[in-house]
């Protein structure tokens, strides 16, 4: 592990003569303070490593690496533009949605909202949204239906069965 020059080295300045004893609690104090500071340094990295991976795989498993948005209000032929962005090479996977910002309201509170519209199948092949309902059912879900984060139904005081009223700022009344 370590070279006989290098061990004789060190002893020599981490062993202290009679006279030179108080050098070697120095040294020895400093020795330890290093390798608390390396061990530190490496586990903080290591911790911010896995937030960082955390962080990414709850980002981008909502929004994607791409978005494709059309020049006029609507896409018609938006299975036919999937269908050529997954023959792209490395491409794993498409989701067409439609998205805006709304106000949700519900029992006289209000907050502001982003709607994302999915399809009940691309809904539920998203694994980051399927794996974390903590209430209720995908197999429930049909149009009338909305996901909601646990957040905004907090602050709605909504659950399960609730109904929310969305304000569009651009759309018809239905």
């Amino acid at each position: 592990m370590f070279s006989a020059f290098e061990l004789m080295m060190s002893m020599r300045y981490l062993r202290a003569r009679r006279q030179e004893g108080f050098i070697s609690v120095i040294a020895w104090f400093s020795l330890l303070g290093i390798a608390l500071g390396v061990a530190t340094l490496i586990i903080v990295m290591s911790v911010m490593n896995g937030f960082r991976a955390e962080l990414l795989d709850r980002i981008l498993g909502i929004n994607g690496h791409l978005s494709v948005y059309s020049q006029s209000d609507k896409m018609t032929d938006f299975d036919d533009l999937a269908a050529k962005i997954r023959a792209v090479p490395g491409v794993v996977s498409v989701t067409p949605i439609i998205e805006g910002q709304v106000m949700a309201t519900s029992k006289n509170v209000a907050s502001g909202a982003i709607v994302r519209g999915f399809r009940k199948k691309d809904l539920m092949a998203r694994s980051i949204i399927a794996d974390r309902i903590e209430g209720g059912s995908l197999a429930n879900f049909d149009k009338d239906s909305v996901v909601m984060g646990a957040r905004l139904a907090r602050k709605l005081n909504l659950g399960i069965g609730h109904k929310v009223t969305l304000i569009s700022p651009k759309g018809n009344v239905t």
